[in-house]
């Protein structure tokens, strides 16, 4: 078994070519260990004092020899348990060291300076290249301890060594043009360090820069004076002085430049992120768009810090370098784009494949920044872009075509023959990038947008999501720390949800958490859980999340046919609606249905919204965020919310209209807007079941706003919510409108609001709270002068009482509800208050009184009542029957009266007459049918996620189950 083990970067470990899983942060750490003193022998108390560090558990010593065994386990199911060798105190890595990319690098870098030091120019390359190839990110980075720490940074001063050796070999060889670019990159990032700004000085000199040399030498200068208070070293003044004098010594000798037309293919890949986490299944998608296979490449091609350039194909180690995409696997010039919001990893996910990759690409890989949504900076113009990619395939000045035209024919000319990788990132738009693809059949390209850059011809798409709880805790812990995040699981996961899950507002939480080591998770939590902080905390150095949304936001002010969609962004922070429609949207812009769509769709291809369900859209928290601090008119602040709680309200009205009658709903009030079109039963079951969340979102935003809509919305919202069982909600909304009304003196909104109260209390088996709300919903009916009204809150009463047991009091609350509904005439409310006697009757064993009394409500409710009212009614009628021993008469009523409160989507209805149907069967001794029956009960009310699965398990593990609970207070 070959055994691969690669720790500068993401740890991997591979056996014949296939991925062995290590998992545990000791088991990876002794690995580790073992790996980087491969065919060498650890000593256990080594072992122990490294990995275990302070740990002065006793059983230590057996803890070690419990993890070897575990990875011995995990290479013997790669045929490989002989590995891990144990040898006199202690244990031995048996594989060559050029097994482990560490060493490896080591041993190339060795070479690459010995043939350098022979004059082995071409071998000198390829070994440098090679060696710093095996770089893909922090070295032992996902070993917390403190030799790993150690030998980390050993290795990255070792690495930064040879990048400067390699950049010493390519002046020599007279590559000062591509170097300068990637110098200038390097010494930015480290901008003490001598060795490195000497060499940008002397390949700007030899390119003819010499000015710019010298702003090289100034800014080292006064940086070191600044930071440290000495002078830079004796070697780089003299360059200066050099430079400044003209030195001919400085120019690059005869024999040592390069031929004319050598080429030198481009490798232009920046430093991928050393945190990079998850996307596993993206990344290996990307891989098979690009190479043709889904072949698992040596990860990483180029050093992930400082500057890189690593023409494919010289690497001396590894499958498969060189090889290009298979052809035809993609067609000419495959295209994949990469799109999603700001923030959501984009770029980071494009440059780690094409570092994967890059080897396969034999004429070079080119990168090119577009600055579609880079904040400040303005996008590169197709002819900006050309002239890069141009000068990255070796032309340059006159070479360089100025017509846009020219330029793209050029640019086609020169990759029309090549296998070459392109990446266009940040791309603002498809007009920015089509110039700007290949020509070749062995070309690939990888496109990053916020714009899904759908009008792309042959293009392939990838929508990136936000990560996943697990995915973003990972990644915040490859920033912050695995020893911090670890011990605040729990406040981490918080974290996490606030950032939504994007990577770049979980880097900066991250690197906060990394500066201030006075900050726990839990501290970071509690101010992040503050909203009207939290974009400011999402910002740190160069990253910060609100810039990032602000770029997408402007670039649609700037065009003249999206306006108003940068118009509505901001609308849609004055409403805390989970999701967005046509209808709501309209309303909160007062504009046709067909103008809010197009704005909304605008605002999708920026990724500042996400698709739902059809026809819906979602906002991310944190573009919610920024959306709220947006300035908006006076006039739209002052109307806008109106008008969708207005549009809530006509709409709710609606739907209660058509499932309970124009005469039943109580506390109906009028509108400005008509609210959406409902025209069936289905039409209204279909929007309450779409819109529950909003309406409740609508509910407390108008208790917030104190809008005259608030009651009236709650009141509503009852109706609708209280047939499904959909309690606990209802009594959070009908507390705060409550309040509202008292503080308004409004005694018919409250009174109405009581008695909605009252009856859900009652089904919840409060039934004692009920009683006082809807006692003093009766007091309410007499401060409002309006005693007639009283009726509704009796018959609840009633109701209440009878669940109860009190049926004397029962009686009397129904026979009072029964003459005040008499005197008014109204049949409807009459047989609603007949239904709920027949109850008291029954129970009080008068039961030729409840069966005469459930037929006259049942011909009441004929003449007057929708299909919810009769599944009332037959329900009722069942009820007696089967109190007075009509079993067969009873099953006929009571699947009647299911088939009715199915078509009215009275969820509860249709639970309580399935469950007494059942019980009807299993008395006249049908079992199998009873059973059916209370299963259909239990189905309907865990598909109403009143029950869960386990709780539908035990009822129907009974013989003769007890009433379930959502229904046991039900008459």
């Amino acid at each position: 078994m070959r055994l691969e083990i690669r720790c500068l970067g993401p740890w991997e470990v591979e056996a014949d070519g296939e991925p062995v899983q290590i998992a545990g942060a000791r088991r990876v750490g002794v690995l580790a260990r073992l790996a980087l003193a491969a065919g060498r022998s650890v000593p256990a108390e080594r072992l122990l004092s490294d990995v275990w560090e302070s740990s002065s558990a006793a059983t230590a010593g057996k803890q070690v020899h419990i993890v070897i065994s575990k990875l011995r386990e995990a290479f013997a199911a790669h045929g490989g348990a002989e590995l891990i060798e144990t040898v006199p105190s202690g244990y031995r890595l048996a594989i060559e060291p050029d097994h482990v990319d560490a060493h490896a690098f080591t041993s190339l870098a060795g070479r690459a300076r010995a043939a350098h030091a022979e004059g082995s120019l071409a071998t000198a390359d390829a070994l440098f290249r090679g060696a710093l190839g095996l770089w893909r990110g922090t070295a032992l980075a996902e070993v917390d301890a403190t030799w790993a720490r150690i030998e980390s940074d050993r290795l990255e001063a070792e690495r930064l060594a040879v990048l400067e050796d390699h950049a010493d070999l390519r002046l020599s060889a007279g590559e000062h043009r591509a170097l300068a670019g990637q110098l200038a990159a390097y010494v930015s990032t480290h901008p003490l360090r001598e060795r490195p700004a000497a060499q940008l000085m002397l390949a700007l000199y030899r390119d003819g820069r010499a000015p710019e040399a010298l702003e090289v030498y100034q800014r080292l200068r006064r940086i070191m004076v600044e930071e440290l208070g000495v002078e830079p070293g004796t070697e780089i003044r003299e360059l200066q002085q050099a430079v400044l004098v003209k030195d001919p010594e400085l120019d690059l000798p005869p024999e040592h430049r390069a031929a004319p037309g050598r080429p030198v293919a481009p490798a232009d890949l920046p430093a991928g992120t050393q945190a990079f986490t998850a996307r596993a299944a993206e990344i290996e998608r990307l891989r098979t768009d690009l190479t043709g296979d889904s072949e698992t490449e040596q990860p990483g091609s180029g050093p992930t810090g400082g500057f890189k350039a690593e023409p494919p194909g010289t690497a001396p180690t590894g499958p498969a370098r060189g090889e290009p995409p298979r052809a035809g696997a993609a067609g000419g010039g495959a295209v994949t784009v990469i799109s999603g919001p700001g923030g959501i990893g984009k770029s980071a996910l494009a440059v780690h494949v094409a570092h994967a990759v890059a080897r396969r690409f034999t004429d070079g890989v080119i990168y090119v920044d577009l600055h579609g949504s880079t904040a400040g900076l303005t996008p590169l113009t197709p002819v900006e872009a050309l002239r890069h990619l141009l000068r990255s395939l070796g032309l340059d000045g006159t070479a360089v075509p100025v017509d846009a035209e020219e330029a793209a024919a050029r640019y086609r000319s020169l990759t029309a023959a090549g296998h070459l990788l392109v990446i266009l990132d940040n791309a603002r738009d498809a007009r920015q990038v089509r110039s700007l693809l290949p020509a070749g059949p062995g070309c690939r390209v990888l496109v990053t947008s916020r714009d899904p850059l759908v009008t792309l011809d042959n293009a392939r798409h990838l929508r990136l999501g936000r990560l996943d709880d697990t995915e973003a805790v990972a990644l915040l812990a490859r920033v912050a720390g695995a020893g911090r995040v670890e011990a605040e699981p729990e406040a981490a996961l918080e974290i996490a949800r606030l950032c939504g899950g994007f990577p770049l507002a979980l880097r900066i939480m991250g690197a906060r958490l990394a500066a201030r080591p006075d900050w726990s998770p839990v501290d970071l939590a509690v101010r992040l859980a503050d909203a009207t902080r939290r974009l400011d905390l999402l910002e740190y150095a160069d990253l910060a999340v609100r810039a990032s949304i602000a770029v997408s936001h402007e670039q649609l002010r700037e065009e003249p046919g999206r306006r108003d969609a940068a118009r509505l962004l901001a609308l849609l922070g004055l409403v805390d609606l989970p999701t967005h429609t046509l209808a709501t949207t309209a309303a909160l812009t007062d504009w046709t249905e067909h103008r809010a769509e197009t704005a909304l769709e605008h605002l999708t291809d920026a990724r500042l919204l996400e698709p739902a369900e059809a026809g819906r859209y979602r906002m991310h928290d944190l573009v919610r965020l920024y959306a709220r601090e947006q300035q908006v008119t006076d006039e739209d602040r002052a109307g806008a919310a109106r008008r969708v709680l207005d549009h809530y309200l006509a709409t709710a009205q609606q739907a209660c209209t058509l499932l309970f009658g124009g005469g039943v709903v109580n506390g109906v009030v009028p509108t400005e807007r008509p609210g959406e079109e409902l025209t069936t039963l289905a039409d209204a079951n279909d929007w309450v079941r779409r819109e529950r969340d909003n309406l409740l979102a609508a509910a407390r935003q108008a208790v917030r706003d104190a809008d005259p809509s608030t009651a009236g919305l709650a009141n509503a919202i009852i109706w609708l919510f209280e047939r499904r069982g959909w309690f606990p909600e209802l009594i959070e909304v009908a507390e705060e409108a409550l309040r509202l009304t008292e503080e308004e003196q409004d005694w018919t909104a409250r009174a109405y609001l009581l008695q909605g109260l009252g009856s859900i209390h009652q089904q919840l088996g409060g039934f004692q709270t009920g009683v006082t709300y809807l006692e003093e919903g009766l007091a309410c009916w007499d401060r409002a002068g309006q005693p007639g009204k009283k009726a509704g809150i009796l018959n609840d009463l009633g109701v209440t009482y009878t669940v109860m047991g009190r049926y004397d009091d029962a009686h009397a609350a129904l026979e009072e509800a029964l003459a005040i509904v008499e005197r008014t005439k109204r049949k409807i409310h009459e047989s609603y208050v007949r239904n709920n006697r027949v109850h008291v009757f029954y129970r009080q064993g008068r039961h030729e009184e409840a069966v005469s009394e459930a037929r006259h409500a049942l011909a009441l409710t004929e003449e007057s009542g929708g299909a919810g009212d009769l599944g009332i009614a037959n329900d009722s009628l069942a009820d007696a029957y089967r109190a007075c021993g009509m079993e067969h008469e009873a099953v006929e009523r009571y699947r009647r009266a299911i088939e009715l409160q199915r078509t009215a989507g009275h969820t509860m209805g249709a639970a309580v007459s399935c469950w007494w149907l059942g019980h009807t069967l299993y008395d006249l001794g049908r079992h199998e049918e009873a059973r059916r029956s209370w299963q259909e009960s239990l189905e309907v009310l865990r598909e109403a996620r009143l029950l869960t699965p386990a709780e539908v398990a035990t009822y129907l593990a009974q013989p003769i189950p007890d009433t379930p609970v959502p229904i046991r207070n039900q008459l």
